[in-house]
């Protein structure tokens, strides 16, 4: 497992050893059932790698719809092989298809507490990093929603950057995108991409889903449930690549689908050298200070 926890920053990109590939956005249709959910699942990533997508991405509650009725019902412990169907598949399928997968996001129950995780699987099948959603999406807007994830999930405490060999990938579900201190983070530390699960609702999703990932400069994957999902709201879908220039390289409608599009990090070597940030950003001045203690 790897995940981000060394502060040794990286002004510049480091080339992966496959610097030109296909991923593969899944998005799903998720029902009460699990057996039906992991079937769905395993066969679309099964059509994506026979499109030639080397990486693979599932959406947030792939295997669950989201909903509080279903969360701890359908959680899984991770260490429990007879218990966790759906990490075991993960693992199962990277290795028979020789691929790396970020397994979109599950309800994992551990040590009493539940968390939103997302499990990045390599292609020996073997578990390379964990990723715990980091900011509870706690949502107030009248006449919208009424939400509070941090009611039933407890949020994780690291930022996770997954080493392999499409490059250094950030991962992020959900609310985690809306948070630009993180994908700075990854940025700063050498990500080539960062992939983001989540079931943004209908009206977050119109206004900002496609717009936050547009503002990453980085190569950005998103991928969502489908609209027919069973949950407790409409999900918006959408699943989008955006390339570092802020293009949307290849998106989805609501609809259950596979979107199958090429990375090509000659295009992000390009946007560092043509606007190098890290070596313009100021440093010195970016605190958050009290304005009223900077009052004469």
């Amino acid at each position: 497992m790897a995940s981000l926890t060394s502060s040794t920053s990286c002004h510049s990109l480091t080339m992966p050893k496959v610097a030109q590939f296909k991923i593969g956005l899944c998005q799903l249709s998720v029902t009460p059932d699990k057996t039906t959910n992991l079937s769905r699942a395993r066969n679309s990533i099964e059509i994506a790698a026979k499109q030639g997508a080397s990486l693979v991405v599932l959406p947030e509650m792939w295997n669950c719809p989201y909903s509080e009725d279903y969360f701890a019902k359908l959680a899984e412990d991770f260490n429990d092989e007879d218990g966790s169907p759906s990490y075991f598949m993960l693992s199962e399928v990277a290795s028979c298809l020789g691929i790396t997968i970020v397994g979109g996001s599950m309800p994992e129950l551990k040590d009493g507490r539940l968390y939103n995780t997302c499990c990045v699987f390599g292609p020996d099948g073997k578990l390379k990093a964990k990723h715990r959603k980091l900011h509870m999406f706690d949502a107030n807007i009248p006449g919208d929603i009424l939400y509070k994830e941090s009611d039933t999930f407890t949020a994780g405490d690291n930022p996770t950057i997954v080493e392999t060999d499409m490059g250094r990938i950030g991962i992020g579900i959900c609310h985690d995108i809306r948070f630009p201190e993180l994908a700075m983070l990854y940025r700063t530390r050498g990500a080539n991409l960062i992939c983001y699960p989540g079931a943004f609702n209908m009206s977050t999703g119109k206004m900002l889903w496609e717009l936050e990932q547009r503002a990453r400069q980085l190569y950005v994957a998103s991928c969502s449930p489908s609209r027919d999902s069973v949950g407790s709201y409409t999900i918006w879908g959408h699943s989008t690549l955006v390339g570092p220039f802020g293009e949307v390289i290849a998106t989805s409608g609501h609809e259950e689908t596979i979107v199958i599009a090429e990375i090509d990090y000659s295009a992000l070597q390009c946007r560092r050298e043509g606007l190098p940030l890290e070596n313009q950003r100021r440093g010195d001045i970016y605190q958050f200070v009290d304005i009223e203690e900077q009052r004469p």
